[in-house]
């Protein structure tokens, strides 16, 4: 039996979740003839400009790179037909793809969507749906069309989400996950036995992107609720909350359905290990929290180097 050609893949992506997938290619038996990712951005606290981790990888391994301020631009249009791509991969890349883009490639798109669709279509499926208290998530390998996250698809895997799980723990495996199931739909493209099944619209919710603003905790949700954005607004732009006008960094905590009878927001524990704040049902256990400008430090160490008393008010603002 004769084996299909390989392919030869132009690939869109720029965070560190879509370098699994860009490895996966570059490993396989198809050509990656070209890299396409978000232009160079100040990063950081210096805000340096400086490379995302999909060029940087594309660079080591001598892969060309396009970077277009806007896709309708015609040099870069120019040198995206000149690449002869037969497919085009996406994963993360962060902009809606023009006609002419989707068009470009002899066999169309295809993306790594970090959610079970047609559930979560948009910019933040992990974080939304851990958020939303979600105990299963997954990927999907999806054909792009013109409406967002909305085609057919190719393939999907699926992974539990445990109870005490940040956005970055999941979107880690999903990233790992989803490179191994897009090489699999490549292959099966190129061999002519890739089925593509059309979503349900009908059953479509959608993930839009975080905000800063995304991070202010209402201590009136039950304890449950704010564990879940904890978990879920981890690694950015995280839950926080205001303690005397200071804003508070949340990054780990649990919850507990103990009625406490305070009013949302109370500290009812500040000792030792144990900072303890009432929410609007249930109590919410802080076990690391970071000071704005210093290190993350255990509830202890907190509670060492700052005053905070029973009967002190966690605030949404300052």
């Amino acid at each position: 039996m004769v084996s299909a050609p390989p392919l030869r893949v132009v690939f869109f992506g720029t965070p560190e979740f879509a370098v699994p997938t860009l490895d996966a290619l570059v490993g396989s038996r198809h050509q990656v003839v070209g890299v396409v990712t978000q232009p160079d951005r100040p990063r950081g606290r210096g805000h340096r400009t400086s490379y995302a981790p999909v060029k940087s990888r594309a660079l080591d391994a001598a892969l060309p790179v396009l970077q277009p301020e806007r896709l309708k631009d015609d040099a870069f249009l120019a040198g995206l037909a000149a690449m002869r791509a037969d497919l085009g991969v996406v994963a993360a890349y962060g902009k809606i793809l023009t006609d002419a883009v989707l068009a470009a490639p002899r066999l169309g798109m295809i993306n790594v969507h970090a959610s079970l669709l047609p559930r979560y279509r948009g910019a933040a499926p992990v974080h939304r749906a851990i958020m939303n208290g979600e105990r299963e998530t997954g990927v999907t390998i999806m054909r792009v069309v013109k409406a967002l996250d909305a085609g057919p698809m190719l393939a999907e895997t699926r992974r539990a989400i445990g109870p005490d799980e940040t956005s970055e723990e999941v979107e880690r495996d999903l990233a790992r996950e989803g490179a191994a199931l897009l090489a699999a739909a490549v292959d099966d493209i190129a061999a002519g036995r890739a089925r593509e099944t059309p979503q349900d619209d009908a059953a479509a919710t959608y993930a839009p992107r975080l905000t800063k603003a995304d991070g202010a905790i209402d201590w009136s949700w039950p304890a449950g609720r704010i564990h879940n954005a904890v978990r879920g607004l981890h690694p950015w732009p995280h839950a926080s909350a205001f303690l005397r006008g200071r804003r508070l960094i949340l990054l780990r905590s649990a919850a507990s359905a103990d009625v406490g009878g305070a009013a949302p927001g109370t500290v009812i524990a500040a000792k030792a290990d144990d900072l303890v704040v009432a929410a609007g049902s249930g109590r919410v256990r802080l076990l690391e929290i970071q000071a704005e400008g210093k290190r993350p430090m255990t509830a202890r160490e907190f509670l060492a180097g700052h005053r905070v008393e029973p009967g002190d008010r966690l605030t949404a603002a300052p």
